[in-house]
């Protein structure tokens, strides 16, 4: 049976600073934009607060071994926190796997799920801890 391990302090805190940062472009530009434009202003915030993070990276899906094919991360943050950003109406179980399957392939554990639709930040925010 799998428990669930929380990360280290370091990703939490680097979490926290992405939230706040997520937080801040949502103060600005509020719902309604495609993903690309959050992405967009997501990336200029934490250059702005010198995070390291790298938007649209891939992610290398295996099948026993054998690459398969090829995920996209919309951002990941210093090698160690996957950020997957959404502007929907709500999130759907499959958002959730999505983040879960990142984190697998990567060997990572935390995920943040960011829906920019919603009416304030705060509740479109997922925390996904996955156990290595």
């Amino acid at each position: 049976m799998e428990s669930s391990i929380e990360p280290d302090k370091a990703v939490d805190d680097m979490a926290r600073v992405v939230i706040g940062a997520a937080i801040e472009v949502h103060k600005h530009l509020g719902p309604g934009y495609l993903e690309s434009v959050y992405e967009q202003a997501l990336a200029i915030e934490l250059e702005l607060r010198e995070i390291p993070f790298k938007c649209q990276h891939a992610a290398t899906v295996r099948y026993k071994g054998i690459t398969v094919g090829e995920g996209r991360v919309d951002l990941l943050v210093a090698d160690r926190l996957v950020v997957e950003l959404k502007a929907v109406e709500t999130l759907l179980p499959i958002h959730k796997a999505q983040v879960i399957s990142y984190l697998r392939g990567m060997g990572l554990s935390l995920g943040l799920l960011i829906n920019f639709n919603a009416r304030t930040l705060r509740e479109g925010i997922q925390r996904i801890v996955y156990s290595l």
